[in-house]
């Protein structure tokens, strides 16, 4: 069965719509295995010296769940099966990294349209692009 792994921006909703609404077509033609993964960034050794090694943890899983809510309840909507994860780390990097071991075939974002900062910096599915060799991996969006 194919899996296809969703990157969740909290701060994009319409791109999460997007990039969830073409999943359910995937699914709706053929079954797939989901995956939703948010990113959560490190905190910088000024902020996380103020925690526990396990308090941080739980705070940014707890973050990372949050975020992944409203993806989870569009495709619980549409009635197609899904796997949530929290990882943290540089973006780019840990969705090449999250798509190679969880055994996905195929990186959704969405539609991110072409903001400034997509034209002057690239944007995060390009960037994937480039970490991924396209054999590993399909990335769909912008």
């Amino acid at each position: 069965m194919r899996q296809v792994l969703i990157p969740i921006d909290p701060s994009n909703e319409a791109r999460t719509r997007s990039a969830v609404a073409e999943v359910v077509a995937l699914h709706r033609a053929e079954p797939i295995g989901v995956r939703l993964l948010r990113v959560q960034p490190r905190l910088s050794g000024d902020v996380a010296m103020f925690f526990g090694t396990q308090e941080l943890h739980r705070l940014q899983s707890q973050a990372g769940a949050e975020d992944l809510q409203f993806a989870e309840g569009l495709l619980a909507k549409a009635g197609v099966p899904f796997t949530s994860s929290v990882l943290v780390g540089r973006s780019a990097e840990t969705i090449a990294r999250a798509a190679r071991e969880f055994g996905c075939d195929r990186i959704v974002f969405g539609d991110e349209g072409k903001s400034l900062a997509t034209r002057v910096f690239g944007s995060l599915a390009g960037q994937v692009r480039h970490l991924l060799d396209p054999a590993e991996a399909q990335v769909l969006g912008s």
